[in-house]
Order: C-alpha cells, then structure tokens, then sequence
C-alpha cells in the first residue's frame, strides 16, 4: 500500500485543493491521512470525506505586535515533535502540503525524517510558512507563471491549482429548490470566504433591496455574521459556510461576488462564471489577494474593486457593468487554456514517491 500524508489548513483556501487531490490519490492506491490543527476548519472537512485525521499544536509566525508572538514558537515546536511522531509512526512514502502554518511543522518533520514533500502555493508570491517550509520541500507546485520567479529554480513546477471535480457537477435545480428559489430570476452569489467579509456584507445589506429588484442572493457571510432580521427576507438566503451544496449554488449563479484567494479565483475560472473580486487589503493581508485579482483583471476574466472603495453604490454599479458583460468575461475564461493540475500534480507525487 503507497502511503501519502497531507496537510494545511487555517482558511478553505488550504483544505479545498487536496480535497480536489483525494479522489486520483485513492485511484491510485494510496493509503491517505492527514495532519491538521485542533480546531481549523480543515478538521471537519477532512472528517467529512472520511479521511483518518490527526491535531497538533499549530503557533501563527506574524509579521505585527502581538502577545501570541511569545508564545506561538513554542507551540510550533511542540507541533515539529507532534508532527515526527506521527509521521515516524505512520511512515509515509511522501508528504503533501497546501501550506497555512499548520503545515510547517509537518514538513520539517518530514524533511529530518527523509521522507520527500510537495508544497503547493496558490498565490502570485509564496506566503511565509511556504517559504520556511521550502526548505525542506522536494518539490514546489505553484499556480500563477510570475510564481516561478520567487521560487528555487530546482524545486519549482508550474502545476496550477487543483479544482474539485465535483464542482462542475451543480445542479441549479437542486440549488433553487435548496435556497426556496424560483426559475424566473437569475442568481447572484456573495462570498466573503470562510470568515467572512465585514466589508461585502455591509455593502450587501445596504443594497440588498436594490439588488432583490433584480436578483434572487445566495449570501455566504462567514462564521458568526448572519443577520437574524433578515431572515425570511424573500429572494435572499444567507448562510455561514457552505460545503456539499456549493457545486449546486455556482450552478445556480449568474455572477459571483467573491474574495480573491487563489482557490476561489482559479475555482470561478475552470467554472466561467463572470464574477467581482474584492480582495483583502494590505491593511489585513501581506496583499496576495490584490496581486491574484490584478491579474485576473488583466486576463479580462474579473472585475476588481478595493476593499476601501466597496461601497453599496460602487458594489451595484459593478454588478451592473459585469451583468452587461457577461459574455466578454466568459469568453475570455473559455480561452484561458487552464492547466490540468491534478494529473500533473498526481504525477509528481509518484515521481518523488519512486525517487
């Protein structure tokens, strides 16, 4: 039996792409466990395909003040000691990582243990637990072209980013009958990410009687943030998180309003939704999100506002120019010549496995 231990976590983003992988991986006969965090969002997910799942410590590395900054180290290396334990346990022929701080620990264990790991990163330029993690990588997988430019020439392959095959297997009947939905109207689609956007959910709820006038919305506003007096609003479901539906709800949309991580952009590409991106600030990000939607924008599949300038009215005004465009933004999608990621990514991981 060929044995494969995944890992990353923290946001969807981290999860979601070997969730894509798990399927080809099973087809070819591996044995797959996962190592995550206690608590993240990865946990329930990795459960929920029914795949053997193990917590340890998992300590953020900031680049700002915090009193966590005293004591986060010492949970990374206790997640290291936690993370060769497990991996000198259960002896996996390889590693696989989506990154998120989790990850680090899981691959320098590895790394020490002689066992090979793949790192996978999304964004236009690597995050700060790939580039630690990097070291002890065998090889880097990376979405964007420009990506190659940041990485260990030796290391690096332009794989792309594994999308989930069941998303393109949404049923927009299933989706309408779901939200208590009717045919006649189209379907807009609002996602702030796994935690949610205070900024598009404001800027939603402000025009949120405008847009009913012509849309029926599907409103993922992140842990915590419904707004119990909306409930029952007709036309408009709001929810925390959507996991098993989310193939029927980008079934259902006409457009999509979204967050600009990699995962969710290169998800709407390979679906040729025509959608607006409001990435996360520099404020709240080291700006990964705004070089991602940037160049979505320059390809022509994306219309971008700023998360300073999301508005009501500069949100309605977007929807209303992208609605007029749709067919622009698809045709420029369709024409995109998207990678085939989970085979080149399957095929790497048998390479380094052999190797």
């Amino acid at each position: 039996m060929k044995k494969i231990v995944m890992t990353g976590g923290g946001t969807a983003g981290h999860v979601t792409p070997n969730l894509a992988l798990i399927p080809t991986l099973r087809e070819k006969g591996y044995e797959i466990s996962y190592i995550g965090s206690y608590e993240g969002i990865e946990r329930d997910l990795l459960i929920a395909a029914d795949i053997p799942y193990e917590g340890i410590d998992s300590g953020k590395l900031r680049r700002y003040f915090d009193p966590k900054n005293f004591t986060d180290p010492f949970k990374v290396i206790h997640g290291f000691d936690q993370a060769h334990h497990i991996l000198r346990t259960t002896k996996p022929d390889i590693v696989f990582s989506k990154g998120g701080f989790v990850s680090v620990p899981v691959v320098l264990a590895a790394w020490k243990l002689g066992i090979p790991a793949i790192i996978h990163e999304s964004d236009m330029t690597p995050g700060l637990a790939n580039r630690i993690a990097s070291r002890g990588a065998t090889r880097i997988c990376c979405n964007f072209p420009e990506t190659l430019a940041y990485l260990p020439a030796n290391k690096a392959v332009l794989t792309g980013t594994p999308i989930r095959e069941e998303l393109r297997l949404g049923n927009k009947e299933r989706a309408l009958s779901f939200c208590g939905f009717t045919p006649d109207k189209p379907v807009l689609l609002i996602m702030g990410g796994s935690i949610g956007s205070v900024f598009i959910n404001n800027a939603v709820r402000e025009s949120l009687d405008t847009l009913l006038e012509t849309y029926q919305i599907i409103h993922l506003c992140g842990k915590g943030n419904t707004d119990d007096a909306l409930n029952g609003k007709q036309g408009y479901q709001q929810y925390e998180y959507i996991s098993r539906e989310l193939p029927d709800l980008f079934a259902a949309a006409s457009l999509v309003v979204s967050r600009a991580g990699a995962n969710a952009i290169c998800e709407l590409l390979a679906l040729h939704k025509p959608n607006i991106l409001i990435p996360l600030s520099r404020n709240a990000s080291r700006g990964d999100q705004i070089l991602n939607a940037q160049s979505f924008e320059k390809q022509g599949f994306s219309y971008v506002i700023e998360e300073e300038n999301v508005t009501a009215q500069s949100l309605l005004a977007a929807i209303s120019y992208v609605d007029h465009n749709q067919e622009s933004y698809k045709e420029a999608m369709e024409k995109s010549g998207q990678l085939n990621s989970i085979d080149t990514i399957v095929g790497l991981i048998e390479e380094c496995r052999k190797k």
